[in-house]
């Protein structure tokens, strides 16, 4: 069933293209505010959903998968652009495949689980977002007198302590998952 909620999330997949052609085109600016206005449906999306009680299967579906497509394509277009660390796409890209690796073993294997994102991949994925959005923002403006690129390193290397240890907190998740099953 579409909803406002939901439709938020698909309008933050559809907005991955238009981010992608800016930045091909060196219009960073524009990306910053088709990114920016993609974060703000991330954020819109989940708290109109419980405000309004419109929380649906596919909005549970749609809207981590919309985040996931905003962050992958983001992480990998800007470091192939120079903008991140390519360091940290990998992580984070590796964190992603590593859990989807998981829901496909369980799935696989019949286990039955229910996904919920835990606190600090909340926070994990703000971070994310942020480091996105302050490599865009600094790309898209000069600054004279500062060198803003020390934030963006520390910012970089939080995200990557955060996505690691969010990525362990679910490996610990599943493994527990998979041994509660095994004892049946």
């Amino acid at each position: 069933m579409m909803n406002i909620p939901n439709f938020l999330s698909l309008l933050r997949i559809i907005l991955v293209p238009v981010i992608i052609i800016f930045l091909i085109q060196g219009e960073y600016a524009q990306a910053l505010i088709v990114f920016s206005l993609a974060g703000i449906t991330d954020a819109l999306d989940g708290m109109l959903a419980r405000i309004l009680n419109k929380q649906t299967q596919l909005g549970a579906f749609l809207d981590p998968l919309a985040d996931k497509i905003l962050l992958s394509t983001g992480f990998i277009s800007l470091s192939i652009f120079g903008l991140i660390p390519s360091w940290l796409t990998v992580i984070v890209i590796s964190r992603d495949l590593i859990i989807l690796m998981g829901i496909m073993t369980l799935s696989m294997m019949s286990v039955p689980y229910e996904i919920k994102p835990v606190f600090i991949s909340k926070i994990t994925t703000a971070l994310q977002i942020g480091t996105l959005f302050l490599a865009l923002f600094l790309k898209s403006f000069t600054f004279n007198a500062i060198d803003y690129s020390q934030l963006l390193r520390c910012l970089s290397w939080l995200t990557a302590l955060f996505t690691i240890l969010s990525g362990l907190i679910y490996i610990f998740k599943g493994v527990n998952i998979l041994n509660r099953s095994s004892d049946k």
